[in-house]
């Protein structure tokens, strides 16, 4: 009778873990995990129609403004030229998106990376990857290799730098929350404090009006404001990467965006078959080589 007893107690509660099992297999996934399995999935999930963007059937694209180039031209991202107008329009063709499908709206620089929802479904703003950055976002691989450049006024002690040495004792500044600006503090280690500022605009103003020696931006934006914006100042130099691979500007995502598999992918693609060098032939042709500072 006992023994009866056992058995069918054992039975009940088998029956009940299975069906609990069940239950937890069936149960609605956490918000985290469902975004985890999107990102492990293949070519389905980032067909246009199964991208879960922020408006059904539209892509949409943040910037700062203004838009500086030759990233964008005449200040308007939505035209298609500039090198990173391009490289957007590519991508969205990539993900299955028209020009017309593509909506662009206007987001600081610094508050692109900054922890919180976005109102975006990607940035692209000269943004550079790094490990800190991808605390509070996600980025797609790298969609250009930059290296950091030196600005200086013609005839100045700073324009007369032939190595890292040579600047330490100017007045240096650069764009808050930049790799410019990083590069200031552990490349140069200057002897002054540098100049930081909220947009590359005042730093420029900096330079013209003698507030600060040098500047520091990345080489292809040197290259245009040397050429048509401060005309009396010269490319000093270029930095070397530090570290083992080269700094790369990405794509900046949400944190945990199921978009970022898929906008990766578009990205790695477009590497592959050659768009992006024929991209930045188009629109970076003339930011080819600088002397190396060391």
């Amino acid at each position: 009778m006992h023994l009866a007893q056992r058995t069918l107690r054992r039975a009940a509660s088998a029956a009940t873990v299975a069906l609990l099992a069940v239950a937890v297999g069936c149960a609605p996934q956490p918000e985290g995990k469902a975004s985890a399995k999107a990102s492990g999935t293949t070519g389905e999930a980032c067909a246009k129609g199964a991208l879960g963007t922020r408006t059904s059937g539209k892509l949409t694209i943040a910037t700062d403004e203004p838009a500086y180039e030759p990233w964008f031209k005449d200040d308007k991202p939505a035209n298609g030229k500039g090198f990173e107008s391009a490289v957007t329009y590519a991508v969205a063709k990539q993900l299955g998106y028209d020009k017309s499908d593509v909506v662009w709206q206007t987001v600081p620089f610094n508050k692109a990376f900054a922890p919180g929802v976005k109102t975006f479904d990607f940035d692209i703003n000269q943004v550079s990857i790094s490990a800190e950055r991808k605390k509070a976002v996600d980025f797609s691989s790298g969609y250009y290799d930059v290296r950091q450049a030196v600005i200086a006024l013609k005839g100045s002690k700073a324009a007369k730098a032939k190595n890292i040495a040579d600047l330490k004792g100017v007045k240096l500044g650069a764009q808050v929350g930049t790799t410019s600006l990083n590069y200031i503090d552990d490349v140069v280690k200057p002897t002054q404090q540098p100049a930081a500022y909220a947009k590359n605009d005042q730093a420029k103003s900096a330079l013209k009006n003698g507030q600060v020696d040098a500047i520091v931006v990345d080489l292809p934006t040197a290259f245009y404001i040397t050429a048509a914006e401060v005309t009396d100042a010269k490319i000093v130099g270029q930095f070397e990467n530090t570290g083992g691979t080269p700094e790369q500007f990405g794509l900046v995502l949400d944190k945990g965006s199921a978009l970022t598999p898929c906008v990766t992918k578009a990205v790695d693609a477009l590497r592959q078959d050659g768009t992006l060098a024929s991209i930045e032939k188009q629109w970076l042709s003339e930011a080819v080589d600088a002397p190396v500072l060391k």
